[in-house]
Formats: structure tokens, sequence, C-alpha cells
């Protein structure tokens, strides 16, 4: 019971937290986020099993009742941008913790303006100064939806804007370059590094986290698992012409989850027709998230000091890596892994029919298994699911174990399936769906990060959109075997890696070139030994060659998506607005524009403050902040960035909130007096 006290003085001291939530579940894109008690990892310990076990079930029931589910052919989609609260001096910066605070403003203000077509929604973080908004309604399966994308994203970040105090901003940055140095929360406390009980950090207060009791769960259970040891993140230095030649090679001190679950992405989740469809999409934007993570890259420093990397992944890994240690003493320990064993990872095992693709040993629940077979799963989803089960719930809550009807609920495979954070994750239908009610099966697609302006947000989430209908319409095959995607990811986390790694990328895409079965020497040669007398089914490959094409065999999936347009007869006005989008991605591909993480490199290069050691001052990492929070906004030019031709016009608060027409009459007193003398023979406004 020390651990539900630490949780519960925890939200205490976030008055933010209402009581009345405390009995409500609160469905996020990410993961189900009951509120109520957490158990310790000790208290739960006992429960594992039976969470596991009724997950298995629960999934069970709801392949039963959803596996023949198909929806229209329409596409329904959306897209989630994350958000960091920042204030800011004139010399420095700090996180600000507002960030329930404005949430909670900000999802009363919707609900008032609910009559709107166009609106917003807006989810907790893990951070206390993070907040993610998201479209009020999916975007529709036309093209003219597409353009509709960014114009949301502006009217979130004007909404956005009217909650914040005059010094406070919020750039869609992936990570806050003075994240972990000194006193960098707002507002500042007294506290010390032993009043952290949750995080046990010197660096990352208890009060970073968000208040809503999941997150310090998640926090103290991940430790606690690890056997009371703080998670360690350790990036690689960047060395520079100054940094000194004794400097240790790695960034040190990211002791904490906040490092890695504090970092701000860009998702898109879409609602395929039927589960066939859903799976197949989470095949091939697996071999596809390496390349669309090095082209969004944007976190290239740690800590105030600059990475040899350019993207979050690795960091937010290890940020969520709960593996016991090999000595710890306690039983169930099938599940301590190797590199793959990291919860934050890519995809793991293909969900149809392609077993000779899954090359890479992945740890599966075999008696899960074993189950979902016995209940009519078939092989590939019910090695899927049993990988998902093959961890630990790493939060439990007190009435929320045996209480769970199987029958209409699916939380405990929620609660498993929340926490296994891949680049690709497949979302089946809640248990009581139906053809009518409901959303059906989905695909997200996790690897992009978050961009500094809403033009290039919408620009990466539009070409995922185009290239799931291109892999459709074409009925292309991106399989590669999934070692190879492992070694991508790794890449791609590399230090401009857009534009000078190569990723393993398949020859040949068209599925009419692959043999019945994939049982041919071209998909043996996938996986076998190789065979000099059969021709390669993948090869490397640099992002220009992936997205723009490569020789007279490898189309390019940006002419793809055009011929996909010219296909279904885009008009014209839509097209060039999507044309911009897609020439950007292009442009990031060849190196004409620069990734977050380049821009942000270049930028601290060329400020004066900078020694050339390596290391980014705190009036670096607020003047990083400010300037992309002045882009994002429209009130800083970034041609460098978004060419001459892409203009963000100026975002602020005025407009975002409709003014509802009053009725009530004004007082007779000297101020109505004044009002009316005010625009009496007032000259005609000029715009």
């Amino acid at each position: 019971m020390v651990f539900v006290g630490v949780v519960r003085g925890f939200v205490q001291q976030h008055p933010q937290v209402q009581q009345q939530e405390m009995k409500r579940i609160v469905v996020a894109n990410r993961a189900i986020l009951t509120v109520g008690s957490p158990m310790s990892w000790g208290e739960s310990l006992d429960h594992l099993a039976y969470v596991r076990e009724h997950g298995v079930l629960q999934f069970i029931k709801v392949w039963e009742n959803c596996c023949s589910m198909r929806r229209t052919d329409e596409l329904l989609w959306g897209d989630e941008v994350e958000y960091g609260l920042l204030r800011v001096s004139e010399s420095k910066a700090w996180v600000s913790l507002r960030g329930p605070e404005v949430r909670e403003a900000l999802e009363a203000a919707e609900g008032e303006h609910a009559h709107r077509s166009e609106g917003c929604l807006w989810h907790p973080e893990y951070g206390a100064w993070m907040i993610e908004g998201t479209p009020s309604r999916p975007y529709s399966g036309y093209a003219a939806d597409l353009c509709r994308v960014e114009r949301n994203m502006r009217l979130r970040r004007k909404r956005l804007l009217s909650f914040l105090e005059d010094d406070e901003i919020c750039p869609t940055i992936v990570n806050f370059a003075g994240f972990g140095v000194g006193d960098f929360c707002w507002p500042p406390s007294s506290s010390t590094s032993s009043d952290n009980k949750v995080t046990h950090s010197p660096s990352v207060p208890d009060r970073a986290i968000n208040p809503h009791p999941r997150f310090a769960a998640l926090t103290a259970n991940i430790r606690a698992r690890r056997g009371g040891e703080n998670v360690d993140a350790r990036p690689p230095r960047f060395f520079d012409a100054k940094t000194p030649t004794n400097a240790p090679e790695s960034i040190e001190g990211l002791d904490a989850m906040a490092y890695g679950m504090g970092c701000c992405c860009l998702q898109v989740t879409f609602q395929a027709r039927d589960a066939r469809e859903a799976r197949y999409a989470y095949d091939q934007l697996a071999a596809l998230a390496p390349v669309m993570l090095a082209l969004t890259a944007g976190a290239p420093v740690w800590r105030g000091v600059l990475a040899d990397t350019d993207a979050r992944w690795d960091v937010v890994s290890a940020s969520v890596d709960d593996r016991t240690p090999p000595n710890a003493g306690r039983g169930c320990f099938r599940w301590i892994r190797g590199w793959r064993g990291r919860e934050y990872a890519s995809a793991e095992v293909a969900l149809l029919e392609y077993f000779p693709f899954c090359d890479v040993e992945a740890p599966i629940d075999s008696e899960a298994f074993d189950v979902l077979r016995g209940a009519g799963v078939d092989p590939a989803l019910a090695r899927h699911v049993a990988g998902l089960f093959a961890r630990d719930p790493l939060v439990v809550f007190e009435g929320k174990v045996t209480q769970v009807d199987d029958d209409v609920s699916s939380d405990h495979f929620d609660n498993i399936q929340s926490t296994n954070w891949n680049t690709v994750r497949l979302k089946p239908p809640p248990p009581t769906a139906t053809n009518a009610t409901g959303p059906g099966w989905r695909t997200e697609f996790r690897p992009m990060e978050v961009q500094l302006t809403d033009f290039e947000n919408a620009a990466f989430a539009v070409f995922a959109v185009l290239v799931t209908r291109v892999i459709l319409a074409f009925d292309l095959n991106l399989y590669v075997p999934l070692s190879r995607i492992d070694a991508n990811m790794r890449r791609a986390m590399r230090r401009d890696a857009a534009i000078k790694a190569k990723f393993f990328f398949r020859r040949q895409m068209d599925a009419d070139q692959v043999a019945d079965g994939f049982a041919d020497e071209r998909f043996d040669a996938c996986c076998a030994p190789p065979d000099p007398d059969a021709p390669a089914v993948y090869e490397e490959m640099t992002a220009a060659e992936i997205i723009d094409g490569k020789g007279d065999y490898f189309p390019g999936l940006a002419p793809l998506a055009y011929a996909y347009l010219d296909y279904i007869g885009c008009d014209r006005d839509s097209l060039a607005q999507i044309s911009t989008y897609v020439e950007h991605v292009r442009e990031r591909a060849n190196g004409k524009r620069p990734t977050p993480a380049k821009w942000i490199r270049d930028f601290i290069k060329a400020h004066p403050d900078y020694a050339h050691d390596g290391i980014v001052s705190e009036k670096i990492a607020r003047d990083i902040a400010v300037a992309a929070h002045e882009i994002g906004v429209g009130a800083r030019p970034a041609p460098e960035l978004l060419g001459d031709d892409v203009v963000v016009r100026p975002i602020t608060p005025d407009g975002a909130w409709d003014v509802r027409l009053s009725a009530a009459k004004l007082p007779k007193n000297p101020d109505r007096r004044a009002l009316i003398e005010r625009y009496t023979r007032r000259a005609p406004f000029r715009h």
C-alpha cells in the first residue's frame, strides 16, 4: 500500500485531476486511461497471469464477433499531433507544467463549440507539459479531405494558443533541448531529488509527469520490474571540433521515462474495410516505417548535448525498457529479451501468412498461441497476439481484474496492447462493435516525429495516407525479412540518415511478380542462403530512391502516388494542394529541404553562443524553442525549411472560438455612452 499512497499523494498534488474523473474511463488513442488506484508492481504480481489469460480470451471474443466485419469502401482516418508547452524569458526556457490545466480548458471550450463541423479533441500525454490534439471527427476518403488536414492542424494550434499565458509558447518540436538540465520545470519548486518517489531521478522531478495516475504507475512499475533500477538511455555523443577528447562517448543521465515518453510525435490511424486489409496495411507500413522515421527526424539534442543520432526511437525504447535483471530471483522470466525485447520496437511478426519473412526470433506466449489456435485464429494473427502477451501488464488497477466482463470489455487486452509500442499497431474493434456502429479494424502508423509547421505535419500525414491507398490500389508488396527492417530502424536513427542512409527495400513491389505462396527462388532468396542464380528480392536504397524511384524496375512511391491521384480523377484544386505535400516529401528525401534535426543542428552551429563543443546552453535551447514556435505560427519566415513557394500564414489566438451573439441588455451607464460615442461618426473600417 506504500505505492498506492505515493501515487495518491502524487495525484493530490495536482488539483486538476477532478474527483469525478476517478470513476470514468478515458479512451485515448494510445492507451486505456483507467483512473483509479493502481497496484504496485509487487501487489500486481498475483494478478498478472489472470490479466494475460483473460486478455487473450477478450481478443478471441472480439475475433469471433468481428473477424468478418466489413466496413464500406470509404476510408476513414485521422492524425495525432503532440505539443509541448514551454515558458520563456529573455535568456531561458522551461517546460510549463500547465498541460492538464490547459487541456481541461480546451475540452470545455470544444464542448461549447460542438456545433461546428470542424473541431478538435484533446488528450493527455505522459508529460505534464504535453497535450495531444486530434480532429474531432475523422477525415473521409475524399481527395478534398486531404486538404482539410492542414486546416485542422492550424485550428488546433490556434486554439491551443488561445489558452496560453503571455510568456508561454507551444512549438511542435520532438523534445526540449534543455530537458533534464538544472531546474527546467515551471513553476519552480523547492523540492529536491530525494522527493522524487516515483522517478527516483536526480534530474526529472515527479511533478513533470502528467497527474493521471496511470503515468506515475507506469514509471514506478517499470523501475520496479527492473529490480529497482532506473532506466538508462545513452544516445551517442556528437564530437564537434572543440569537444574534449576525454568526453564520454554517450550522453549520460537520461535515467527517467520522461526522456523518451516526453517526446512529441506525429501519428496516423486508418480504418480498413476489414481485418485482412488492416493486417495487410500493417505488414506493408512496417517496411516503410524506418524510412519515414528518417525523413521526419527531429531529435538531435538530449539533456543539453548534441547527439550523433537524429531521431527519438532508441531513447524512447530505452525509457520503457522493463526487462527484469537475470539474477533478480523472481519467476516468469521467459520475457527476458535482447535488443528486440524493448517494448518500443519495430514490428515483430508479419500479420499475414508470410512466415519466411519472420526471420527474427520473437518471444511469444506459447500457451496463449495454443489457446488462440484452438479458438480458430489463424497462425499469423495468433503469433502476433501471443507475441503481445509475452509481456507482463505494467499497470493493474484495483477493482479492474476479475470484475471485468470479458463479453463486453477488452480492458485486459488493451492493457497489454497499449504497452507494446511498435512502429505499427493493429487496433481491433471494441467487443461490442457491429457492422453499423463503432470503429472497425484499424492500423496505426507510429514512427514519424512531429514537424515544426502544420504544413510539414500535414505533408507527411497526407503522404502516409496516399501510400496506404497506393499499396491497396496497386496491390503492392513491400515485404522484406524482419531482420532487415530492424537493421533499417538502426540506420534511420543515424545523423543525416534522411540523405545518407541506405535502407533494405524491396526491388519489385508488384504483387504479380511474386510467385504463389512466395515459394519460388525469388522468395527463397529473402531468407535462404544466397543463390547466385536467383534475382535478389530486396536491395539497399536511399530514401530518395525509395520515394522517387530507381532504375527501370522500381517506380518510387511519389510517382505511384501521382499515378493513383490520376487514376481516381482527383480534382484540379485538390491536386494542386496535395502536390505541394508530395513534393515536400521528395525534397526531404533528396536533401533539398532539411529535416527538423538538420535545421536544429544548423541553428546551433550558427548561434553566437555556441562554442563548437557539442554543449547546448540554456540560451541556445531557449532560442531553438522560440524560433521553432515563431516558424510554426508564421511569425518567422523559413524558406530554408519550406522553400520560397510555401509560406505559413500567421496563426494567432484571434478567431479561435466562435463569438455568441448576445441579447443581454447593456446597462445605462457612462460605459455604454462611451461605447456608442466611440463608433459614432467613425470613418469606415479599412481592411
